[in-house]
């Protein structure tokens, strides 16, 4: 497979910051935030906040309450939709939706060998495009056939714990296959499932074939 041109890498990462497990805040034209979770500081104001799915550490309300304002706009799968207020864009795997000038591309996210979130779920993982780059944050998923339509992708943002997402080698065959310019490990860390070894390994896997890039 051919490496692609990783020259503006540092560029990118330095507009997006980890949060903590699958959490991430995305600076440009607009702040937009993944996922938030325990944040452990004052952050700033969100634009968008984009929710993945229901569990507990990708919807936290009480975090979502500490970043938005009447302005925000909040994405999110049907049924996570439900318990959030303010406003709130439903989205279900295949939609493609502009929120403040950005383009949202929503994809699937599921488990093909495990059963903690079922395709019917209609869970999801986000492409945003934003300032001329292309970000894929992955939500809790598998390596799932639908991850080879994604295309350009600059920054895949990628679950490597296992347990309730893929393992770093599963990641490491998913980013071999999305072929990003940077691949980024998440889900781990926080005390869940998953640690620094996971992301690691994430890394060497990808070594000399993708960019990677361990974010703190």
């Amino acid at each position: 497979m051919e490496k692609r041109e990783g020259v503006k890498g540092a560029f990118m990462v330095k507009n997006l910051f980890w949060l903590g497990h699958a959490s991430f805040r995305i600076e440009g034209s607009k702040t937009i935030y993944i996922d938030p979770y325990n944040l452990k500081e004052e952050q700033k104001k969100a634009d968008i906040v984009c929710v993945t799915h229901s569990h507990y550490d990708h919807l936290s309300v009480k975090d979502i309450k500490k970043i938005a304002d009447d302005k925000t706009v909040i994405v999110a799968p049907v049924d996570a939709s439900s318990k959030l207020s303010g406003k709130v864009k439903k989205v279900n795997p295949g939609d493609v939706v502009e929120v403040e000038g950005v383009k949202i591309e929503v994809y699937p996210a599921y488990n093909t060998n495990k059963t903690f979130h079922p395709k019917s779920n209609n869970w999801v993982g986000y492409v945003i495009e934003m300032d001329g780059r292309r970000i894929y944050h992955a939500g809790d998923t598998d390596f799932i056939e639908e991850m080879k339509n994604l295309k350009n992708i600059d920054i895949a943002l990628l679950p490597v714990s296992g347990t309730f997402v893929m393992t770093s080698e599963e990641a490491a065959a998913a980013a071999k296959t999305i072929n990003p310019k940077i691949a980024v490990p998440m889900h781990w860390g926080a005390g869940i499932v998953g640690d620094r070894s996971d992301a690691e390994n994430f890394g060497k896997l990808l070594e000399g074939i993708i960019e990677t890039k361990i974010l703190l």
